[in-house]
């Protein structure tokens, strides 16, 4: 997966350096909404009946018709509940987790066609694209009808100090299509995945405590939280068994509808190539 991501960047860096940058450049900015995802420990099937609310405001400058840069504030929330599994083992685990994702990314897009605003013939492409983002997470869950932020319980048997950070980093990639309205206005449709470099944002990753270390050390609560077999018909917790994968770190994605107003300047086209307004 790294790889690919490595191969478009590396291949959208070839090309801007091929191409002339004597074409249309200037800034674009908008606001956007959609919806996320989460995959991981939680959602190993990559189930998508939980979507959560997203927005984004955007600022991407254009090089030339083809090669643009982004940077991008995200917000959204995403949950998963073993309960959705068909999975024997996700099941008698029975955890689950929702929270909110702050994300800031940056990315260069490579444009498929060449993207001209005002064109009559150029006036939408597809496009890839790849960078990086950084973004915040705080896993809850609820107990007894309250939500708990799970990071400070330890769940997986943290001492205080030792918690995972409720920061991260994650590679970003995905593909997108842009179409203009008018001169100045366009709509973008965007799907864009960030595999992060953590495996907790489900607050799920390795192994089960001591459940009576974590009862004497954290509380009734975090003990409750850290093994929820507790609750069922046929316990299959013990003390140092699989809880999670940490071999897979944990993903995120964030489909959005964009709107984007360009601040640069109009390129003046033929005659007979004028769109009308």
């Amino acid at each position: 997966m790294i790889k690919n991501i490595k191969s478009v960047i590396l291949l959208a860096a070839i090309t801007f350096l091929s191409l002339p940058l004597t074409a249309q450049k200037g800034w674009e900015a908008g606001p956007g909404a959609g919806v996320s995802h989460y995959f991981g420990d939680l959602n190993t099937n990559f189930r998508l009946n939980r979507p959560g609310a997203a927005g984004n405001l955007n600022f991407r400058y254009n090089f030339n018709t083809r090669i643009c840069m982004k940077f991008s504030g995200n917000y959204g929330t995403v949950s998963a509940f073993d309960s959705d599994s068909r999975n024997v083992f996700e099941q008698e685990r029975n955890l689950s987790f929702e929270s909110v994702i702050i994300d800031g990314s940056f990315q260069f897009e490579f444009n498929f066609l060449p993207y001209v605003h005002g064109s009559a013939d150029q006036f939408f492409t597809p496009y890839l694209f790849g960078g990086l983002s950084a973004f915040y997470y705080n896993p809850k869950a609820e107990y007894q009808g309250q939500l708990y932020e799970l990071r400070p319980l330890g769940t997986e048997g943290q001492f205080k100090g030792e918690e995972y950070l409720p920061m991260s980093g994650a590679w970003l990639y995905g593909i997108g299509m842009k179409v203009d309205i008018n001169y100045q206005w366009s709509v973008n449709v965007e799907l864009g995945v960030r595999s992060a470099f953590t495996d907790y944002i489900d607050d799920v990753s390795t192994v089960y405590p001591d459940n009576k270390d974590l009862l004497r050390d954290k509380g009734e609560v975090a003990a409750a939280l850290s093994d929820r077999t507790l609750g069922v018909d046929s316990p299959l917790s013990r003390t140092g068994r699989q809880r999670g994968n940490a071999n897979n770190n944990d993903n995120y994605s964030i489909f959005s509808v964009s709107m984007m107003y360009y601040f640069g300047s109009i390129r003046c086209p033929d005659i007979s190539k004028i769109r009308p307004k």
